[in-house]
């Protein structure tokens, strides 16, 4: 370059309006803020930075903080972090541990016995039984009761159930995936397709979303502070699918567990809170939201705008009604607000969209026959 193109390049720059050189470190300061406080309560703004959901409370540094942590959290903090950077060291036999709450027998032992036969290397079966000891019908079943005790319905006996569940399938190291299923559950899927929808993907399958209605936020109480904040309070299904280290925090948890145990209740100042419905999924909303899925791969009509999902009968049994279900590939949410705003998103597994659902419910116990009649045809991959 000539001296002369040099002295009229800086003269060009130096002419460079001033506002240019002093908004560019403003814009610079706004991006930056911009990204570190995205707001966590709308999950539109939430699916810009990811698919998962919005950072957590626990993920940010400690100097972004507004408060000091309590020494509750800190010692909480301090034990799930160091067990979620541990690699995941996966077993050469890794297995499906399948877990069962139930008031007594199980009306489908046929149906399950038809889907895990020829499998019995990949999967554990662990049966809660709250009122009655069952009577088995099927070997898989057979000597896999665990110590149970009673569970009532919206009751936080439902959660200490779930985790005597949890706690006796993680004693088997091989155990890489822990599934929540009901008596009136089904698998709408072949063994096969189950198992690698499973082991197959580092995240685990739990409801959750934002409902700021009276059935969802409405629930919270401020009794929960400081530890749980109400932006940070989350609804969703119970049935819940989790890999070993979700599973491994959960059993740790005793902080949370409390809270919820003392002020998510039924008939609570006016309230009736649900802890199965908010505990497991504000926890791991909290804890590790980019690992969470954000829905549950066990199905449930709530079309018919009841206290409880739609209830299949015998007559209601088809090939089509299971193709139906198979199909599906959106998770919906509706609000309890007077708004009803429905948000659908994709079923993403490791990217790409797939079926949603590997179970469904409610189901009574006369649809059985016609269920192994169908199994073999509509449970397919």
């Amino acid at each position: 370059m000539s001296m002369s193109r040099q002295v009229r390049s800086t003269i060009h720059l130096n002419k460079r309006p001033r506002w240019v050189l002093v908004m560019v470190p403003f814009v610079t300061i706004f991006l930056i803020f911009a990204y570190l406080f995205a707001p966590r309560s709308s999950s539109e703004g939430c699916f810009i930075f990811s698919s998962n959901g919005c950072g957590s409370f626990f993920q940010k540094p400690l100097f972004l903080l507004s408060r000091d942590l309590t020494d509750g959290e800190i010692a909480s903090q301090a034990v799930i972090k160091e067990i979620l950077r541990i690699p995941n060291i996966h077993s050469k036999n890794p297995k499906i541990a399948f877990m069962f709450m139930t008031p007594s027998s199980l009306p489908f032992e046929k149906l399950w016995d038809k889907f895990f036969s020829g499998h019995e290397d990949r999967f554990s079966v662990y049966v809660h039984a709250s009122k009655e000891s069952p009577t088995h019908v099927s070997p898989h079943f057979v000597g896999r009761d665990i110590r149970s005790d009673k569970v009532g319905w919206g009751k936080f006996s439902m959660i200490e159930a779930e985790k005597r569940l949890l706690g006796n399938a993680l004693l088997d190291p091989d155990n890489e995936h822990f599934i929540l299923l009901s008596d009136s559950c089904v698998p709408v899927h072949n063994f096969d397709y189950v198992y690698n929808y499973l082991i197959f993907t580092n995240v685990s399958f739990v409801d959750c979303f934002v409902d700021p209605g009276p059935h969802g936020n409405g629930r919270y109480s401020e009794h929960m502070l400081p530890e749980v904040v109400k932006q940070d309070f989350r609804k969703g299904s119970q049935w819940f699918s989790l890999k070993r280290q979700h599973a491994i925090i959960v059993m740790a948890d005793s902080l949370y567990h409390r809270k919820f145990k003392l002020f998510c209740r039924p008939n609570m100042n006016g309230r009736n809170c649900y802890s199965d419905e908010h505990y497991l999924q504000t926890f791991l909303h909290m804890k590790d939201p980019g690992a969470i899925a954000n829905w549950s791969v066990t199905h449930v009509d709530w079309s018919e705008g009841k206290w409880h999902p739609r209830a299949y009968r015998a007559q209601d049994i088809s090939f089509e009604l299971l193709k139906n279900i198979t199909s599906i590939d959106e998770s919906t949410h509706v609000t309890s607000d007077s708004q009803r705003t429905i948000m659908t998103r994709p079923c993403l597994w490791n990217g790409l969209q797939r079926p949603c659902y590997l179970f469904a419910r409610k189901f009574y116990p006369e649809t059985l026959d016609k269920l192994i009649n169908l199994f073999s045809n509509y449970a397919g991959a």
